[in-house]
């Protein structure tokens, strides 16, 4: 089962890939406005640009926007972090008057 952090990895690449199909399309659009005389070859480079920017911008709000209700979801199911469970070890080997003998932690980087 994919974890929450790839399905938004993945999300947010299909996002950047859509992006790229998008300005490939935006490009293509302006040149047919361009041939059609619809757009002055001088304004075609500035409106790509212009529409370019504007999605990147919009990618950029639906990025934070899925961060931020991820973020949502995750505070909502009161999951524990790895980060607070160190500290609860921590604070249990101190009560516990272990606190010199430290836990080991495991890695998944490998040693050298």
């Amino acid at each position: 089962m994919m974890d929450v952090k790839e399905f938004v990895d993945k999300t947010i690449n299909f996002g950047f890939g859509l992006a790229e199909y998008s300005r490939e399309k935006i490009e293509a659009l302006v040149e047919e406005l361009v041939q059609k005389g619809d757009v002055a070859q001088k304004d075609a480079r500035k409106l790509a640009g212009d529409l370019v920017s504007k999605g990147e911008e919009q990618r950029a709000e639906f990025r934070k926007l899925i961060h931020d209700e991820v973020t949502k979801a995750l505070d909502k199911m009161d999951l524990v972090r790895k980060s607070d469970i160190k500290d609860q070890v921590a604070e249990a080997l101190r009560e516990a008057g272990l606190a010199a003998a430290k836990p080991e932690v495991q890695s998944n980087e490998p040693q050298s």
